[in-house]
């Protein structure tokens, strides 16, 4: 959610996130217009109803007639201020409406523009060259009796799957080595709920633009979280909280119902409705939210070291951040089979965007209460799987278990599975 008040000081910064979003920048004149006519209706209720606490004290003390005519305008008085109440209300529902739909201000230095203006910022590894013709994630998990797309479907339909033997034990493995990277790094780990309030939801910005992709339960006003971000930034939710930055790491299910995905990566475990994932969260100082996003990051590459593969790392254009995000940094994976790259992790800054929303607030030196800065990170998903399998095929068709995961999973090799 916008701040009004830097908004009065400095209008031009979000009209000109606005346009680096492809946005309309016209909703600047109008929630500054919502805004100036609320606080004017706010003035004249607050100047009415000290009128008529004044004039009470009058009426207590007259008699007569003049008690009478006295009693007429304090009823006056009293519609008045209904009256001009439910005005600065009306104006601060079409206000508070108005700033919910408004994406966040996007950090300085965030490239312009949509999904395909991104700018890479830096490559590492070097893409593996095979001697024979490697396959792809489906393929190989299918030989090795770790992906089953076909009972997937007869059981929940299209973009559902089962990880069987060593495919379940890959995934365990993976999540594990995060989570044990995040408690190392000071994490606090978390298992949170998966089914979230109206309001958790809608605070951390899901219910705008991307409400299409939400899985919801509407018998219960509940809803199915598509990544654990949501019960991470709401379990402060209505609190001052002290000692910054608190890092929390949560292990949960995600759902995504893909909703515009029609016909996109309908092969395998790449774009799916339910996967398993590590998020990292921090609340921080608004301050030191760019540190703290270089930070995370830092922490994503540390852990796709571990697993060795090739990666690039791009800073995600500004329309394409999403309604909460005002930097977004992704790293994506080498894909052998598809000779692309294929996003693996995702940190944002969301500023103070979403702790407006949720009322997250710490004390700053002054002692005033502030809304703290949320990021996110993923640390681990199921679609790591894809890039693992691809890149560490061999050629007889087993497939390379990358050391740090080795502990996790008991097995040095994966072995095509016996018919």
């Amino acid at each position: 959610m916008i701040d009004l008040r830097a908004l009065r000081e400095d209008p031009e910064r979000l009209r000109a996130s606005q346009r680096a979003r492809g946005e309309d920048d016209g909703v600047v004149d109008l929630l500054l217009d919502l805004d100036g006519r609320r606080r004017t209706a706010l003035t004249s209720f607050e100047r009415l109803r000290a009128e008529q606490k004044s004039f009470g004290k009058s009426v207590s003390k007259a008699q007569g007639d003049e008690r009478q005519q006295l009693l007429t305008r304090a009823k006056e008085l009293a519609q008045q201020v209904k009256e001009a109440e439910a005005e600065a209300d009306r104006l601060g529902e079409q206000l508070d409406a108005l700033q919910k739909g408004v994406p966040n201000l996007i950090e300085e230095g965030a490239p312009p523009g949509g999904e395909q203006d991104f700018v890479v910022l830096e490559h590492v590894g070097e893409p593996a060259e095979f001697d024979f013709e490697p396959k792809d994630h489906l393929e190989l998990g299918e030989s090795l009796g770790a992906i089953d797309m076909e009972r997937g479907a007869k059981v929940s339909g299209a973009r559902f799957y089962y990880l069987t033997g060593v495919g379940a034990r890959l995934q365990y493995a993976l999540l594990n080595l995060a989570m044990e990277q995040a408690v190392a790094a000071g994490f606090v780990p978390m298992y949170p709920p998966v089914l979230v309030k109206p309001e958790a939801m809608e605070g951390t910005g899901f219910l705008g633009a991307h409400a299409a992709e939400v899985y919801q339960l509407p018998q219960d006003e509940l809803y199915l979280v598509g990544t654990s971000e949501v019960p991470l930034a709401a379990y402060h939710m209505n609190e001052i909280i002290d000692a910054l930055p608190r890092r929390y790491a949560a292990w949960s299910s995600c759902f995504r119902r893909e909703a515009g995905s029609y016909g996109k990566d309908t092969r395998g475990i790449i774009r799916v409705h339910q996967f398993d994932k590590v998020e990292m969260f921090s609340y921080c100082d608004p301050a030191d939210a760019h540190a703290e996003h270089l930070r995370l990051l830092e922490w994503e590459k540390e852990m796709l070291a571990k697993v060795e593969i090739p990666y690039r790392v791009i800073d995600v254009a500004a329309g394409d951040l999403g309604s909460s995000a005002a930097r977004k940094y992704d790293c994506e994976a080498w894909v052998p089979s598809q000779n692309t790259y294929r996003e693996v992790t995702s940190t944002s800054n969301c500023t103070e965007f979403q702790a407006r929303r949720l009322a997250v607030r710490f004390k700053d030196d002054g002692g005033r209460s502030r809304p703290v800065a949320t990021l996110n990170g993923t640390l681990a998903t199921t679609r790591w799987m894809v890039a693992i399998l691809e890149n560490h095929q061999r050629a007889d068709g087993t497939v390379r278990v990358p050391e740090a995961l080795q502990k996790f999973i008991g097995l040095d090799v994966l072995e095509p599975a016996k018919r």
